[in-house]
């Protein structure tokens, strides 16, 4: 049985892309068996974050499960997406850097490892993983844990969130007076409000289009809960919106956003936009005060302080490819007692 990886990424594939490949909760079940009835695939697990959409499959045949891969994506969006792919012993390789963070934009940042762990047990509940697929995420999870404590990759700026941070300092200096707004409430919002947090901000509005989650994350970060139809009422005083809502179209529009500038008299709004789909028009970025930067615009944030973690890098492959071996170790060994039995 191979293992089998097939995928996109920030690196291969443009945001206006990635965008259109962005898998819903919803979207999410239907996808995994649209690939779980590829013939010769007997387990899937697919990973959907803002950076990469990648498919892990048990299979007999892997060009088989790359063809399918390829087809299901042509009928979602119409293009002919390259994907690169892997299979055995590179997919297992693959898996252990993206899970590590060392595949990731901002390299060693942690926030991966949840998503990871999410889409297999999303997978799992749904018996759509097989006994090779568990063994290979458990192995996984070991081996992200170990990377984590024997080396310095997560040392700086951990995330994508927290680099907006840093980004907001640069633009202002220090963060005590300023006013921000986060628009959405899920998990990227709530990693950047700590970080916010963490650099002095104290005047914090959240807003989200659940609202009980909006008073949840205002009540543990001390600040103010405000209802989703009304953010655009409440921007006048606001000088960074960090935005994340996961909306499947723009909300930050010229049209919304003009009448409101005219009001502020000329103060600057800086807007993070964090969201695949994009939560903001790339066309306000040309608006009289108005500051945009999106997901793949914190790359140039991220690099001054990637140096540092490169250094490290080497010892993570190293610990990586340790846990490789051992991996094929286990599944060779297993093979072996499965055919003397």
């Amino acid at each position: 049985m191979n293992i089998f990886c097939a995928g996109l990424n920030y690196k291969t594939t443009s945001l206006e892309i990635r965008e259109r490949l962005a898998v819903s909760d919803d979207e999410m079940e239907k996808l995994l068996r649209q690939i779980h009835s590829i013939e010769g695939v007997f387990g899937a697990v697919v990973l959907s974050t803002c950076n990469r959409v990648e498919f892990y499959a048990s299979t007999l045949c892997p060009l088989q499960a790359l063809g399918g891969c390829r087809s299901i994506l042509q009928e979602q969006t119409g293009m002919d997406i390259p994907l690169y792919h892997y299979s055995t012993p590179d997919a297992v390789r693959h898996l252990f850097r993206v899970a590590s963070g060392l595949d990731s934009m901002v390299i060693g940042e942690t926030e991966i490892f949840g998503q990871v762990k999410n889409a297999y047990s999303f997978s799992a509940k749904r018996d759509m993983t097989t006994h090779t697929l568990h063994r290979l995420f458990q192995h996984t999870f070991r081996v992200t844990k170990h990377v984590r404590t024997e080396t310095n990759i997560t040392r700086g700026a951990s995330s994508v969130g927290s680099v907006a941070v840093q980004l907001a300092e640069k633009i202002f200096g220090k963060l005590e007076q300023c006013r921000v707004m986060i628009l959405g409430a899920g998990e990227i919002s709530e990693r950047t409000a700590r970080s916010l947090q963490s650099r002095g901000v104290r005047s914090l509005i959240v807003s989200n289009r659940h609202y009980d989650k909006a008073v949840a994350l205002a009540a543990e970060m001390g600040g103010m809960a405000l209802h989703f139809d009304h953010w655009d009422k409440n921007i006048l005083d606001v000088d960074i919106i960090i935005s994340a809502t996961g909306a499947p179209h723009a909300i930050l529009t010229v049209e919304k956003l003009k009448p409101l500038l005219k009001q502020r008299q000329g103060r600057p709004l800086f807007i993070i936009d964090l969201a695949v789909p994009r939560d903001a028009e790339p066309s306000i970025n040309k608006m009289e005060g108005v500051f945009l930067y999106d997901i793949d615009s914190l790359q140039k944030i991220a690099s001054e302080s990637i140096e540092v973690r490169r250094q490290e890098v080497v010892r993570c492959e190293s610990l990586i490819e340790e846990n490789v071996r051992e991996f094929l170790r286990c599944m060779k060994n297993k093979t072996l007692f499965q055919q003397a039995h």
